[in-house]
């Protein structure tokens, strides 16, 4: 069975620990600070994989977590850096982060795409060491890699979509084509995943799908309906296969607009792609009513749109449609080397963000309330029941304008003030 659609979670490699380490060597008095910082955590990254195919592992396997960095050590030796987590994907996969939806279209073999970074490491003690605090008693932990859900979707790459009512004869018209096996059977819905074959030419290959049956409604999901037309989306050219005589006494031109009017309700430039109306079946009803089925069908859909009369069990019509499909499916041209899909800078460029990053309110007469990733990514860093941690962390939220932003509000030494769901006795 084709796994074409596959739900997983992500987790990023979390930075290692700086380290709290004086030396202590014989004859070196008064040693000096000397922890080493930690390494950052591993990111996690898709790669497109040429030798895949489908998502089935991600059926056995939902979690994946990248190696978290090492902590640092005395005698400055820093922790290493997590490794980087490959997942790898088969080419025309979309993947979407469901907390931001941000998407990753990734189509051709070697596109990488960062989708959650690793935390940083925090540093030592001997980076805190100055002139006038030569022996800092604390270090910052490592942060948390980002975590993330993402959905994975395949759409098959192909050049040719053969689409049309169930039982309209596309499993049986592919496996003429192609040395693909399809299922055939004299029921309709026989076919229930995508089904690709190649047509061979004498100078190239086209890879033809067999898309599963498109019902009345498909496009606002009845039956599979958008599991099939999500396959249709990356095709070059359409070939609309169409019973030329339904055994169940329905209308062919009422088949044919269902089918259209399906594609184009679940995408507009669907309807804008090449097609080929390809009659289907044709033996059933013989040459002459064949002949003039044709004609009406080419008075009905234009000049723009070939019109073929094909029968998969006498081979008429077939070698007509191939030459056909290899005259007409344009050859793309060569594509160069993929680059990363989120690297395509290789020098970027750091601007001040607009604005803080924060919130200060008053939740009461003598209370605060300050909220927001950057004063949260702050208190992870240290332990707070550290007394030099916690002066040198009201040091950096002075820094950044926390303090500054409370006095705007009224704040006074002694009042009640809350960061990150603790409470501070903020000096000023």
């Amino acid at each position: 069975m084709l796994s074409d659609q596959a739900r997983i979670l992500l987790q990023a490699g979390r930075g290692g620990d700086g380290s709290l380490s004086f030396r202590r060597e014989a004859h070196v008095p008064r040693g000096g600070p000397d922890g080493g910082d930690g390494g950052r955590g591993g990111d996690v990254i898709l790669v497109c994989d040429d030798s895949l195919r489908d998502l089935q592992a991600f059926r056995r396997r939902s979690q994946f977590k990248a190696q978290r960095g090492g902590n640092g050590q005395g005698a400055l030796r820093h922790g290493a850096d997590g490794e980087t987590l490959e997942i790898r994907l088969p080419p025309g996969t979309e993947a979407v982060r469901e907390s931001d939806g941000a998407n990753y279209d990734l189509l051709r073999p070697g596109q990488r795409a960062t989708v959650a970074r690793g935390g940083s490491g925090g540093h030592g003690n001997k980076r805190f060491a100055t002139a006038t605090h030569q022996t800092p008693r604390f270090a910052e932990r490592g942060l948390p890699g980002e975590e993330c859900w993402l959905t994975l979707r395949l759409k098959l790459l192909a050049d040719v979509g053969l689409v049309g009512l169930p039982n309209a004869g596309k499993s049986s018209l592919l496996a003429r084509l192609t040395r693909a096996t399809p299922k055939v059977a004299g029921y309709p819905f026989t076919t229930l995943e995508p089904v690709l074959g190649t047509i061979e030419g004498e100078d190239r290959q086209l890879v033809v799908a067999d898309i599963p049956g498109l019902i009345e409604g498909a496009s606002a999901g009845a039956g599979l309906g958008h599991d099939f037309l999500a396959h249709v989306e990356r095709t070059r050219m359409l070939v609309h296969v169409l019973d030329a005589a339904p055994l169940d006494g329905s209308d062919p031109v009422e088949n044919h607009a269902t089918v259209e009017r399906e594609l184009e309700l679940h995408d507009p430039r669907l309807a804008t792609l090449p097609r080929m109306l390809a009659l289907s079946k044709c033996d059933l009803i013989g040459p002459e009513a064949a002949a003039a089925a044709a004609a009406q069908w080419r008075a009905r859909v234009g000049a723009e749109v070939p019109v073929l009369v094909t029968s998969s069990v006498t081979g008429a019509g077939l070698n007509e449609l191939m030459r056909e499909l290899l005259h007409r499916v344009p050859v793309l041209p060569a594509a160069e080397p993929a680059p990363a899909i989120d690297d395509l800078a290789e020098h970027r460029v750091f601007r001040p963000a607009a604005g803080r990053d924060f919130r200060v309110e008053r939740t009461g007469d003598r209370s605060y309330r300050v909220s927001g990733d950057r004063v949260d990514r702050l208190l992870a860093r240290y332990d707070l029941d550290n007394e030099e941690a916690l002066a040198h962390l009201e040091r950096r939220l002075r820094g950044i304008g926390v303090i500054r932003a409370l006095e705007a509000q009224g704040f006074e030494s002694g009042d009640d003030v809350e960061i990150g769901g603790m409470e501070f006795d903020l000096h000023i």
